[in-house]
């Protein structure tokens, strides 16, 4: 008899069964953790084998009851619903046309009641006005009904009784605000918690926005939760379509605006910062073609440049770092023409060497990509239906649409206005806390000393050590070694840059062995001490080892 291993994904929930596998990814049943491949993605929301925490252990005895053990890690059971989020009424929006549905009116000259659900109105049915169908559609608002029309006797369950204390409140419900919810309620039930949100809430992985269009995959299907979903598990309060326009940090007050115009007062006992990072502003463009430029940040903006996509081939992309080269990746997959333009002189310049670039690049034209180096765009015109984009060097390139991959700025404009230290993010200690003990940061939107970092690894270990914090037992972060895993599926690449400051210009210097179908390179300095790596191809198998080599990001 053997026994089976269970794993939980610690970023979105997705069980990885060893008895069973992950045959869709090619995992027979049977393949042990170890033996999964160590550049596998959660098929979920992408994150890879570090973000996994083994949840159980199972018997594998087919003639008995399995017995399972759970392990120290093991999730704690999401706490119960509260019975005003289950009532509440939802309004869509037409993604294409701007018409709206509410739930609590419904369609009656479509045939649908007042009160039906979304989720009940029929698949085929399409948008009366512009003729889209439901995949096209985004949630705008959550309302809540009159008490009586909804009673509370429709609650799944009562939820845990919360103290009569200030809340905690997070701004941001991305992967940074609802992670940090999520290890904060395996910790502490009873504190009031509060989540603010500009959006409405969908609880997604947004590492997969650059990786989802050649699979066909709609907003829809990249949603693991909505709102309600996320305020039932959480026993939470969240603030949909509000921003926050005023923190008082003498009062520990904050001023609300929704989206409606309605104002609001928000007191809190302690405050997290998890608004993460908006796209890098644009460099100066000329030209009247900007409306068929797009950025895609968010689910809404991923949403918006798929529905452009629709019957269109061409697409330029402005940026070859990571994120474009994922979604040149991914594009050319899903059967599109794609151009890439980049001031740089090689894919990913800033990350790694040119012999893993190049190397990079060859596998993306191999798929069909172009790639434009040296220059980039100074005017964008609107050209017989597409654009017309002229680079600085003179050359022209012709296309359908564009979109800008130029990296990512923190989003830091509440927090600097209330007076918090900044630098390139929120500055924060080991402990996540800014220079105002009672607020606290993490993720994209926070500089945790010295380090800001737009990666998922550093994300979740904050969100873990914030957690104890503020459930009562202080805690600090540790970086270690963080290795980034690219998703350029046509060449899958790792790389691990080097820590700032760890060496002085002119000290260190890539050491690069070509593989027969890959790339090692290692950043040593003159000493010989590894302080960085990239690996590209077969070379990806050398991650673990040249990881113990690497020294940590932050040392104890």
């Amino acid at each position: 008899m053997s026994n089976f291993r269970v794993w939980e994904c610690q970023i979105c929930g997705w069980i990885y069964d060893e008895a069973k596998g992950s045959p869709d990814d090619g995992i027979p049943p049977g393949t042990r953790w170890e033996d999964v491949p160590d550049d596998w993605a959660c098929p979920e929301c992408g994150a890879s084998k570090d973000e996994f925490e083994m949840l159980a252990v199972v018997a594998n005895a087919p003639t008995q009851q399995p017995e399972v053990s759970t392990a120290p890690q093991a999730a704690a059971t999401p706490a119960p619903a509260a019975s005003a989020q289950t009532s509440a009424n939802r309004i869509w929006e037409c993604m294409v046309c701007g018409w709206i549905y509410d739930e609590s009116k419904g369609a009656p000259e479509e045939g649908i009641a007042p009160g039906t659900r979304w989720e009940d109105i029929p698949d085929d049915w399409t948008c009366p006005e512009c003729g889209v169908g439901k995949e096209d559609f985004d949630m705008v608002l959550v309302s809540q009904p009159e008490p009586e029309a909804f009673p509370a006797a429709q609650a799944e369950a009562a939820p845990v009784e919360l103290d009569d204390t200030l809340p905690l409140v997070i701004i941001g419900t991305g992967l940074a605000g609802y992670h940090l919810a999520k290890e904060f309620r395996k910790l502490d039930q009873r504190t009031p918690l509060t989540l603010i949100t500009g959006d409405d809430g969908t609880f997604y992985s947004k590492p997969l926005l650059s990786a989802s269009l050649a699979h066909g995959k709609t907003p829809q299907q990249l949603a693991t939760a909505s709102a309600e979903d996320m305020a039932r598990e959480l026993n939470a309060e969240i603030l949909v379509h509000t921003h926050v326009t005023n923190l008082d940090r003498d009062a520990k007050l904050l001023s609300l605006v929704s989206d409606g115009g309605i104002s609001a007062e928000l007191p809190y006992g302690r405050l997290v910062f998890a608004t993460g990072a908006n796209c890098t502003p644009l460099p100066p463009m000329e030209g009247n073609g900007m409306s068929r430029l797009f950025r895609v940040n968010n689910l809404s903006d991923y949403h918006r440049f798929r529905t452009a996509l629709a019957n269109r081939k061409r697409v330029l992309l402005i940026g070859a770092g990571l994120i474009g080269c994922e979604f040149a990746n991914d594009l050319i997959q899903a059967g599109y023409s794609v151009g890439v333009v980049d001031v740089q002189a090689w894919p990913l310049a800033t990350l790694l060497p040119e012999a893993a670039g190049r190397d990079i690049q060859n596998a993306l034209e191999q798929a069909g990509v172009r790639f434009h180096f040296g220059a980039g765009v100074t005017k964008l015109e609107q050209h017989a239906g597409g654009i017309r984009a002229q680079l600085a060097d003179g050359s022209v390139i012709e296309a359908d649409l564009a979109l800008a991959a130029l990296g990512l700025k923190p989003n830091v404009g509440l927090a600097e206005s209330a007076g918090l230290a900044i630098k390139r993010g929120i500055v924060t200690n080991r402990a996540l806390q800014t220079s105002d003990a009672d607020i606290f940061a993490l993720g994209d939107c926070a500089e945790v000393d010295g380090h800001n970092l737009f990666f998922v690894a550093p994300l979740t270990q904050s969100a873990r050590a914030l957690a104890q914090t503020l459930a009562g037992t202080s805690a600090e972060v540790q970086y270690g070694t963080l290795p980034v895993a690219v998703k350029t599926t046509l060449r899958p690449t790792v790389v691990c840059p080097p820590r700032a400051g760890s060496f002085v210009e002119g000290t260190a210097d890539w050491k690069v062995t070509k593989l027969e179908d890959g790339i090692v390179a290692e950043f040593l300095s003159n000493d010989g001490q590894l302080l960085g790596f990239a690996l590209t191809g077969s070379g990806i198998a050398q991650r673990d080892s040249l990881s113990k080599r690497c020294p940590p990001l932050m040392e104890p």
